[in-house]
Order: structure tokens, then C-alpha cells, then sequence
């Protein structure tokens, strides 16, 4: 039974704003009306100018990891298929946390017909 009288008064609201010029804040006004008429309850709405806001500066971006994209690098990690062959750099993984953030691409498919491997900075050296 109180869910409906909530029901008919949330069903039965009217709206009205009230915006003066840009240098006053505005405000909006909402009223509740049961379905009598009677005992009108108002909510009132101030909102800040958004001249009000603070901006943030970024923080300057730290300097990249890694070669560049395309440079042609050389391989140095003994176990790898293509241990002292040249491949050129696909994209490197700016999270210090990555373990292999550099992808590189080769010309020669290995055994498992695959031509692209992750390698760490120390594996690779640039041509």
C-alpha cells in the first residue's frame, strides 16, 4: 500500500527552472504532488558555474621504452629460433611491469610456421 501512494506521487511531479543571467547560479526546483493535491513537498537544486572548476595539468609523459617502431634489431637470446638474425620491431609495450614488451616480426617462419616473437630490451640489439 505505500509503494502505490509513493507511485502516484513520483507519477504526478512538475518541473520548472528558474535561470537568471550566467553570473548567478542556477537553480531548479522540482515539486510532489499527492493525488489530492495537498501537501506538496519541493526539492531545490543548486548547481556551481563551470568557471568554478579547477583544471588539472597532465603530467609530462616519460620518455619511450624500447626502439622505435620498424627499426630492424638483432636477436641475442641464445634458445630463440632466430638467435643472431635481423627482424624489424612490430610495437613495444610502454608498461615497465612487461616482461617481453618488444614484438618482433622476421622474414623466416619457424618450425611452427609462426615469424613473430616477444623479446625483453637485454634480448635485442638494434641494427
Amino acid at each position: 500500500m505505500a509503494t502505490s501512494s509513493l507511485a502516484s506521487a513520483a507519477s504526478s511531479f512538475v518541473f520548472t527552472s528558474n535561470i537568471t543571467n550566467n553570473c548567478t547560479p542556477r537553480t531548479s526546483s522540482i515539486v510532489f504532488a499527492n493525488k489530492h493535491g495537498s501537501n506538496l513537498r519541493r526539492l531545490v537544486v543548486r548547481a556551481e558555474e563551470a568557471s568554478a572548476v579547477t583544471e588539472t595539468k597532465e603530467a609530462p609523459k616519460p620518455p619511450p621504452i624500447g626502439p622505435k617502431r620498424g627499426t630492424k634489431v638483432r636477436i641475442l637470446r641464445r634458445e630463440s629460433y632466430w638467435y643472431k638474425e635481423c627482424g624489424s620491431v612490430v610495437t613495444v609495450d610502454q608498461d615497465p611491469a612487461t616482461r617481453y614488451p618488444v614484438v618482433v616480426r622476421f622474414d623466416k617462419v619457424d618450425y611452427a610456421n609462426i615469424s613473430t616473437n616477444n623479446f625483453a630490451l637485454d634480448e635485442i640489439q638494434e641494427v
